[in-house]
């Protein structure tokens, strides 16, 4: 029987403290309160899309200056929770790909979880669009910590992008826990072997 894949954490800084509880194998439970609205909701679809059981609180942030060293901490916490719960990565499939049409717009990521922290991304050209104070720039910032947190190589692009931020980004965080999901998920033939011709992955 596999044992299960959870994970706590507690990080804290000058600027942020956040705590996080994971399940891997879950069903998409979520309880996300970053004090960043938008951000929430964003968590909610990758969580829920990538059947993820997913408690994370931001318990001191410094909003009052801007959104960015807590967007970007709660992207460290979240990588980090994710390679703690995955531990060894013995079985995975290592591998993921994940689509997500909006409308016009669709959301591709791509995921390695190679012990190589990597980010692409290209939101098509709309890179300037700012929603509820959340800017698209934000993203990157998100997804690099998160890439790094987690030493996964991560593409994410978004093609025939909306001019509207909420489209986009929905795409990209609905993709990207499909393809979490599928690299996360076991493969019964690897039979607990790391899939890695070094025999590690770290």
């Amino acid at each position: 029987m596999q044992n299960a894949r959870t994970a706590e954490l507690e990080r804290k800084s000058k600027e942020t403290e956040i705590r996080a509880v994971l399940n891997i194998d879950g069903t998409g439970k979520t309880r996300i309160k970053t004090q960043i609205g938008f951000l929430d909701h964003m968590l909610e679809l990758f969580a829920f899309h990538g059947c993820f059981d997913l408690d994370l609180e931001v318990q001191k942030a410094d909003l009052e200056i801007d959104p960015h060293h807590t967007n970007e901490d709660i992207g460290i916490v979240l990588g980090k929770i994710f390679k703690k719960a995955l531990g060894e990565k013995e079985g995975i499939r290592r591998f993921g790909s994940g689509f997500a049409p909006m409308e016009s717009t669709i959301g591709h990521s791509v995921v390695d979880i190679s012990g190589r922290g990597y980010l692409t991304l290209d939101l098509g050209g709309k890179d300037q669009l700012e929603q509820e104070g959340y800017k698209a720039n934000y993203v990157e910032h998100f997804l690099e910590s998160f890439a790094h947190s987690l030493d996964a190589t991560i593409y994410v692009e978004v093609k025939n992008a909306s001019d509207d931020l909420h489209t986009n980004l929905e795409t990209v965080f609905k993709s990207l826990g499909l393809a979490l999901e599928q690299a996360t998920s076991i493969n019964p033939k690897r039979k607990g072997n790391v899939p890695s011709t070094k025999g590690i992955i770290d």
